[in-house]
């Protein structure tokens, strides 16, 4: 089970390039429930997301799966996403009580766009956090901001609102 919580990032911390990093690229192969092809540095894997509801809190909660793949059979099904490709350099940072932030800056479509994710080890100390000053609104609500919206819709910060 995945507890985590989502915050756009609009002022980065300082010294984020001394924190460890990885390039990623990602892209899907189905949306309900949600299928991802990953590459993370080296690694390629295949994760399968199923969304679960928590009451009382804006965190999400989703049963993850994840398979490790070799390069060949990534490519193979990357080339069957029904979305673009998603790129992003992930940053590890800490953070108090035990927990870390995951730092993702966007490239290409999505440049610009800066989000952080905390999970957490359970509901309780999810509604217990108080995010960082360089944290932003909290998203973890907003479907707009879910990874699968934003390969398929594009950056909604960026969009005109009529």
């Amino acid at each position: 089970m995945e507890i985590e919580r989502k915050y756009l990032v609009h002022n980065l911390p300082d010294n984020l390039s001394a924190y460890p990093h990885s390039k990623i690229e990602q892209a899907y192969l189905c949306l309900s429930p949600v299928v991802r092809v990953r590459r993370r540095d080296d690694c390629h894997i295949l994760t399968v997301k199923e969304k679960r509801h928590a009451d009382g809190t804006t965190a999400i909660v989703n049963r993850e799966e994840e398979f490790d793949l070799s390069e060949e059979a990534y490519n193979s099904l990357k080339s069957k996403a029904i979305t673009p490709c998603l790129t992003k350099t992930r940053y590890k940072l800490p953070l108090p009580e035990g927990l870390s932030a995951e730092l993702d800056v966007f490239h290409r479509s999505l440049e610009g766009l800066m989000m952080a994710e905390v999970e957490f080890p359970d509901i309780e100390s999810s509604m217990k956090f108080q995010p960082p000053e360089w944290f932003g609104e909290e998203v973890s609500d907003d479907p707009r901001f879910r990874n699968t919206a934003l390969a398929v819709e594009g950056n909604p910060l960026t969009h005109t609102i009529l």
